[in-house]
């Protein structure tokens, strides 16, 4: 490891998962198939969504556009991981880490700020049904997503710019198989206030807002489902609320047992596994989990292979 100090830095080198050639090819099958799944996956509910009447709902519409952040999110990361691994190669130019990261960023802000939309959704559903229509109209919905967009592209951007200001690094070696943004900073000698200052900044606005107005969300959904008296409303009410809670614990609960296991004790391989769940597994697992719990997409799914055959 290099301890001097660099500047006119033109490249970084990323960190592979194992440097056994025996064991190349089946990372390559495993990631391989994991992001075809992925991809796969996730354009199968953005089909069914557009190409079924009984899905142009304010949730499904949210959803669609979730499995294209999903599909835009890993292909960011996967890719190029699989090209690395088979051409043996860990570098990545210092402009294509930047635009890896901003991507990331901004396909990553999207998918927390899109579930953050749809648990309001589905608070306005439950907790609101007769106001529901006129309150979540189509202009509304479609404002919502374009808040979203901008939220994002201001997280990226924010963390481009100071990025930018960067003229010298300690070390060319992110613990990592993509350019994680709080890795890239740590490796900068320049002044860590504006830096540590962006990351909680941004960290809290884009991680603790979000996250408490999903509790808040739920916890509203939860008192008015216990006011309904009939067994079945209460339990039609918890399915519409399943799929979306589950692919939140799923989504948060990666990215924060990265971040507190990281806090606590980091371990470049535990930091690269715990990377793989959110990046890769947690948008390859989101399809099965609304197509799975959810007789809507089930049934629309099921009604467009019948219309293919």
């Amino acid at each position: 490891m290099k301890t001097d100090n660099l500047t006119n830095i033109l490249e970084f080198h990323l960190m592979s998962f194992s440097e056994d050639p025996d064991l190349q090819p089946v990372l390559i099958g495993l990631f391989l198939s994991m992001y075809l799944v992925t991809v796969l996956g996730n354009l199968l509910i953005i089909l069914a969504v557009s190409s079924d009447s009984h899905l142009h709902t304010p949730m499904y519409f949210f959803l669609s556009n979730l499995s294209l952040a999903d599909i835009c999110f890993t292909s960011t990361t996967v890719p190029r991981m699989i090209v690395d691994i088979s051409a043996h190669s860990r570098v990545i130019s210092f402009v294509g880490c930047l635009s890896q990261m901003s991507v990331l960023l901004m396909f990553g802000c999207m998918d927390g700020m899109l579930l953050t939309v749809m648990a309001y959704d589905r608070f306005l559903a439950i907790c609101h049904p007769l106001h529901y229509v006129v309150i979540m109209n189509p202009r509304l919905c479609v404002f919502l997503l374009l808040v979203c967009v901008f939220i994002s592209l201001l997280d990226s951007q924010l963390h481009n710019l100071v990025a930018l200001q960067f003229t010298c690094f300690r070390d060319v070696e992110i613990a990592n198989f993509f350019c994680h943004p709080s890795q890239l900073f740590s490796l900068s000698c320049s002044d860590t206030l504006i830096k540590n200052l962006v990351t909680y900044l941004v960290g809290a606005i884009l991680g603790f807002f979000p996250i408490s107005a999903i509790i808040f969300s739920y916890c509203k959904i939860v008192s008015s489902i216990l006011k309904i008296s009939s067994s079945s409303g209460r339990y039609k009410a918890c399915s519409t609320c399943s799929s979306h809670l589950s692919v939140v614990c799923l989504f948060y609960g990666t990215a924060i047992g990265e971040y507190l296991g990281s806090a606590v004790s980091y371990s470049p391989r535990k930091g690269m596994v715990a990377s793989l769940m959110y990046t890769v597994v947690t948008p390859m697992l989101n399809p099965f989990i609304y197509s799975l719990r959810n007789r809507d997409i089930t049934s629309a799914l099921k009604r467009l292979q019948r219309f293919k055959v």
